[in-house]
């Protein structure tokens, strides 16, 4: 296979997973994401959101376009990320232990009624286990996203948004549309005067 036929192949299966996105279970999990975040923010609560690696660099994505703008100028809303402090990673991984990073964070800082996401893209991290397993002590609404059947993270989160891929990368690029997809809906809110 040549570079260009390499290329054709990886943005079809891309094409692919985001076009199962359509299937009934992915369009009913986003909508009632949706629905939970819009919830939360009607009732002045916050948008908390963690994962590892790239799915670390996604939840900074998602916060970042609720906090500041997706599309539109419009009312900051708050949302926190849990992977940017570094001194609090760092600390708590030292004190407590790696699988700790997220709970100790949650346990902190979140509230009830606010809306926990964590996100994995095998649906097995222990660490974002933990943390949605405090969000629901604390009274939040804990909500994962996760590829494939969703792994423990499945049963761990009250909602949970699959993307249809078992493929790390694929996974991830269903991650970013689906928060963009969120960040859309929840902005038109906003913009309508509905939030």
């Amino acid at each position: 296979m040549n570079t260009k036929e390499k290329i054709i192949k990886l943005i079809e299966e891309s094409i692919v997973s985001k076009q199962k996105m359509l299937l009934p279970e992915s369009l009913s999990a986003l909508e009632n994401i949706s629905q939970k975040i819009t919830f939360c923010y009607k009732n002045g609560k916050k948008l908390v959101v963690f994962g590892n690696g790239g799915s670390a660099s996604d939840a900074q994505h998602f916060t970042t376009e609720i906090v500041a703008r997706f599309e539109k100028n419009r009312k900051a809303l708050p949302a926190l990320a849990l992977t940017t402090n570094t001194s609090m990673l760092t600390a708590i991984g030292n004190d407590f232990g790696y699988d700790d990073i997220f709970s100790r964070q949650v346990e902190g800082l979140v509230c009830g009624g606010d809306v926990v996401i964590g996100i994995s893209t095998s649906g097995n991290s222990v660490n974002v286990l933990k943390g949605l397993q405090m969000a629901k002590t604390r009274g939040a609404i804990a909500i994962g996203f996760s590829g494939g059947a969703g792994g423990a993270l499945l049963k761990e989160a009250e909602l949970c948004f699959c993307a249809p891929s078992s493929v790390t990368a694929r996974v991830q690029e269903c991650h970013i549309l689906a928060i963009h997809i969120l960040c859309s809906l929840l902005e038109e809110k906003i913009v309508n005067g509905e939030l």
